[in-house]
């Protein structure tokens, strides 16, 4: 299983002071957690994309790219691409350059988006929401296959055999599929074969488990190998050294940022119990001590039947930058170490 973070660039007001840092500090210590996930050997670093105030991630490739040029085995990801609302021979342009930057460590993930901002802003229709993303995600898998493409879809020109430079180091630029709760996302994953990484950022593992077996069961369908068919989770995550402490560092800004998004669409205030409640056993939090987020990210190996990759959102935890690399060194030296022993006994 990979280990690792996703990171929003979130910029939000200190929980004990109410001071919010400037933009270019935050980008800093940004970069100093991505140094410090790759020096204590976790997996992959993801960098999403939104178009909001509260985060600095509107050009994660240009993130990633200075990243690339300070760690050395780290691979390198979006944590979203919003691939419905930018171009798909750009997108490609832009991550073969990281991955040339970084000597073969770039990664997509790409999805709709669960923000709209971006469609307004580059001025994209709404209601075209899904056919932009099914047109383009194709252009981008052929994108992959050859230098010359001949493509032809409904929301851009043609291709003609115009060559798509540079190429990667990697023969083949890995695409994941980030989904939500959506049966018809992870049967589109399963079709086309693609690893799939859900967002799971409340409720349960659990309730997960139909849709992973209807990826599995639609990639069999389609012909797929199984072993191709990998399954990851984001997940909003913390490490602390104790449970108490690891919740009250990461409560405030969660609370913070879901009270702001709960706002603009009508949920209740987030309180402590409820927060408490999914960083309990039942829960999708990985918010602990290194022990119980050990345990429960077997757990949900074993409920999801087989995870390739978990990683951890915890840019909302809106700390300094001392304590968030504290956390990721929990993660990579006392967490990923259980982990992987457990889930590769033998090696």
């Amino acid at each position: 299983m990979d280990i690792g973070i996703d990171s929003f660039a979130a910029i939000l007001p200190d929980p004990a002071t109410g001071r919010t840092p400037s933009a270019a500090d935050r980008m800093a210590d940004l970069l100093d957690e991505v140094e410090t996930a790759d020096r204590v050997g976790l997996d992959v670093f993801g960098i999403g994309e939104h178009h909001r105030a509260e985060f600095l991630d509107s050009a994660p490739a240009v993130i990633l790219a200075a990243a690339a040029a300070r760690t050395k085995t780290i691979r390198l990801t979006s944590a979203v691409t919003v691939l419905s609302a930018v171009d798909p021979v750009r997108t490609f342009q832009e991550f073969a350059t990281i991955d040339l930057v970084s000597r073969g460590r770039a990664e997509l993930v790409v999805g709709r988006g669960s923000f709209g901002e971006a469609f307004p802003l580059f001025g994209l229709d709404t209601r075209a929401y899904d056919d932009l993303f099914a047109e383009k995600l194709d252009l981008l898998l052929a994108l992959r296959e050859t230098t010359h493409p001949t493509w032809e879809g409904r929301f851009r020109p043609a291709l003609t055999g115009q060559g798509v430079y540079p190429r990667p180091v990697q023969e083949r630029l890995p695409v994941w599929l980030g989904v939500g709760g959506t049966p018809e996302s992870f049967a589109r994953a399963g079709l086309l074969g693609l690893p799939l990484m859900i967002a799971i950022i409340g409720g349960a593992f659990e309730r997960f488990r139909p849709l992973v077996d209807l990826y599995r069961e639609a990639g069999r369908r389609a012909g797929h190998d199984p072993a191709s068919l990998k399954v990851g989770v984001h997940a909003m995550g913390f490490v602390g050294e104790t449970d108490q402490a690891a919740g009250d560092a990461f409560f405030p800004g969660w609370a913070h940022l879901t009270a702001t998004v709960g706002r603009e669409r009508g949920w209740s205030p987030p309180s402590r119990a409820q927060f408490d409640a999914m960083a309990g056993p039942e829960g999708a939090f990985l918010v602990g001590s290194p022990q119980t987020v050990a345990a429960k990210m077997l757990q949900a190996d074993q409920t999801l039947g087989g995870l390739s990759r978990m990683t951890f959102q915890m840019s909302t935890a809106s700390l300094e930058t001392a304590a968030m690399k504290r956390s990721i060194e929990l993660l990579g030296l006392e967490v990923a170490p259980v982990v992987r022993a457990a889930l590769n006994p033998k090696s």
